[in-house]
């Protein structure tokens, strides 16, 4: 199979690179998620402005028309950088609900102002208890004249603190893990019954726990159909599942890059400890589940468009190998690192941390090697 890449997509790498380069050098990064805000949003204004929010969009609705291919090349060129600016949330995951089951005045309303980086999005999926289980929901969304009354706590709502509207999962009928029953809606942040704490996560991002109480939404505010939203939250999810394999690719590129280099000029017994054949080994490991995980992020990004049963299996699979690679290559950094390693100052903690903060979305190693074996 050819995986070579069109002349298209090797200059939007080499554009995103350019800009990453510019605007992301690690001091910079590192200082910008301590800072109070969090997040540069002239930086994510000049995101839109390159067209990166609109990449997957169709150019009706102020995007590129590009495919799921052009979007996996950015999120890894952004793994590279560690960008904390939302563009999964937005570019992947608001669009790609939208563009699923949006209703037309939503595509009209909300995809341009994504695009144009006008309006940003989180997605409120978790909660306490679900363990990963997207269906497992005790919000509740319950009828009132033509709208709904929403109820609920969201957790570990990533990006919440940057974003103007959220995209809530709810249930409007069925038992609490019931696959039927599950609607998404459209929710303002600065609705009223709307409360929020946000914190900083382990990885440099941040996050909110939301609370929705009494909630009150339009019926335009439902995306797709009400009742059966749950086949379009997990189509959304193995879409952001395959952007996040690129991502954590990306990541690992640069730990794998930065370990071969401190191994080159870093001694012991006056040998540099690249030399001992131990640490040789140890690094080519790391370089085979790297290879592995960019082959496995290329095979769930084509599948992307495949039946659910294929798509769903992809996603898995991509999770399982990305989950385990992301943790042999960040540790074997660490340790190959010494004592540096665990410092704030140095990249390499920075990368693991994300990378082990990705393992952990939408599904852990554990859960979907669960989902792989019921998918047959």
């Amino acid at each position: 199979m050819d995986f070579s890449f069109t002349e298209e997509q090797t200059l939007l790498r080499n554009s995103v690179q350019k800009f990453i380069q510019g605007a992301y050098d690690f001091e910079t990064r590192r200082k910008v998620s301590k800072s109070d805000a969090g997040w540069r949003k002239e930086v994510y204004g000049q995101i839109a402005e390159m067209g990166l929010l609109g990449v997957a969009m169709p150019e009706d609705f102020g995007g590129l028309g590009g495919s799921a291919v052009d979007a996996m090349i950015i999120a890894e060129e952004f793994g590279r950088g560690l960008v904390i600016e939302p563009w999964l949330n937005n570019a992947v995951i608001a669009a790609g609900f939208l563009k699923a089951a949006g209703s037309t005045a939503q595509k009209e309303e909300l995809l341009p102002a994504i695009a144009a980086g006008e309006t940003v999005f989180a997605f409120a999926y978790a909660e306490p208890q679900g363990r990963f289980n997207l269906a497992d929901l005790t919000t509740t969304a319950k009828k009132s004249g033509d709208g709904y009354v929403l109820n609920g706590h969201k957790a570990v709502v990533l990006g919440a603190p940057f974003a103007d509207k959220l995209i809530v999962t709810a249930r409007t009928s069925g038992g609490q893990r019931d696959a039927d029953g599950v609607t998404v809606f459209i929710v303002d942040k600065s609705a009223k019954g709307v409360s929020t704490r946000d914190y900083p996560t382990v990885d440099g991002n941040r996050a909110s726990e939301v609370t929705l109480e009494n909630v009150t939404v339009g019926a335009d505010a439902v995306i797709g159909e009400v009742g059966g939203g749950l086949k379009t939250v997990e189509l959304v999810t193995d879409q952001a599942i395959a952007a996040l394999a690129a991502e954590s690719t990306g990541a690992m590129k640069v730990l794998n890059d930065t370990t071969i280099e401190y191994a080159k000029t870093r001694k012991q017994f006056g040998t540099p400890i690249g030399k001992f054949q131990v640490l040789q080994h140890r690094m080519v490991d790391m370089f085979m589940n790297y290879e592995q995980s960019v082959s496995i992020t290329y095979m769930v990004t084509l599948k992307l468009e495949e039946e659910e049963a294929e798509r769903k299996k992809a996603a898995s699979a991509a999770k399982v190998q990305i989950g385990k690679a992301g943790r042999f290559i960040g540790q074997s950094a660490v340790q190959i690192h010494g004592g540096m390693g665990m410092t704030d100052e140095l990249n390499v903690g920075h990368y693991f941390k994300r990378l082990t903060m990705i393992d952990t979305l939408f599904g852990n190693v554990d859960h979907h090697l669960k989902r792989y074996a019921t998918l047959g």
